[in-house]
């Protein structure tokens, strides 16, 4: 853990400006966020289409060079997908040189907006207009570059295998073939900028005449419906010869489920300052 916590600079383009205070430019927040998420949405500009391109991808915050690091660190995201994909053919062509097109830009690599989000609790207020979600979202932008080291690549393939169960890497038919590899890509992403941004607590929206009015108040619930994924008993496949479910796997969908029912009750009952509006 570093000595002091770090942020990522603010620019124009990770600024949160509505609701600023529940923004975070923490690296441990952004991070933490994006390492708990299962799945995250990477936009790009692909040259062949008007539309920026949005994928669900796998990724995990890490250092190569630092495999100790915490998550309050300087981290890289990498990225696993399909070596011929559409996105990994760009940035392998966005390597040495600039990604974006502009001349005056010389930093190498595919420019990616990278977004990640949990839904911790409905927020049930008195009027749809003041509903909400308890929720943990965060963005980060940077420059993605195929990762060509062997080492570096085998590292990066384990930390988002044990991203998806804990200790699943060491538990599987270890290492991959030449031929497992070679059709695996994995990018390291340099991450420029980020935020996050966090809701917590109680319905605080409403207007004090809303909220002043007895019969309204008396007419309609308001509160947090708590909000978590659960993971639930593991299920052989038809060609599974393991007869009992390992002891890490177990202990694993245990300390899921406990962790995600406590962040979305704490994320209920945490106060934020409530913003009553003059309407």
């Amino acid at each position: 853990m570093p000595s002091q916590t770090l942020e990522y600079p603010k620019q124009p383009y990770s600024k949160v400006n509505r609701y600023d205070d529940r923004a975070s430019y923490s690296l441990e927040t952004i991070h933490h966020i994006i390492n708990t998420s299962p799945v995250l949405h990477v936009s790009f500009n692909a040259p062949d289409s008007p539309f920026p391109t949005i994928l669900p991808m796998i990724g995990q915050m890490g250092s190569f060079s630092r495999p100790s690091a915490d998550t309050g660190d300087v981290l890289d995201l990498y990225l696993h997908g399909y070596v011929s994909s559409q996105i990994m053919n760009l940035a392998r062509g966005s390597w040495g040189r600039d990604g974006d097109g502009d001349e005056n830009n010389k930093e190498p690599g595919l420019p990616l907006s990278v977004a990640a989000t949990h839904v911790d609790g409905l927020v049930l207020s008195l009027t749809p207009n003041s509903h909400s979600y308890n929720y943990r979202s965060a963005v980060v932008f940077g420059r993605a570059v195929p990762v060509t080291d062997a080492a570096e690549k085998l590292w990066a393939m384990e930390l988002i295998t044990n991203s998806v169960v804990r200790d699943r890497w060491r538990h599987t038919r270890v290492p991959p073939t030449p031929a497992e590899m070679q059709s695996t890509a994995v990018l390291r992403v340099a991450v420029a900028a980020g935020s996050a941004k966090i809701r917590t607590g109680m319905p605080g929206g409403d207007s004090r005449a809303d909220v002043g009015d007895p019969a309204l108040v008396a007419r309609v619930w308001t509160g947090v419906v708590p909000l978590h994924p659960v993971a639930e008993e593991p299920l052989p496949a038809p060609g599974n010869g393991v007869a009992q479910v390992p002891a890490y796997l177990t202990e694993y969908v245990a300390d899921f489920n406990d962790h995600a029912k406590k962040t979305a009750l704490e994320a209920a009952t945490t106060l934020m300052k409530p913003k009553l509006s003059a309407k």
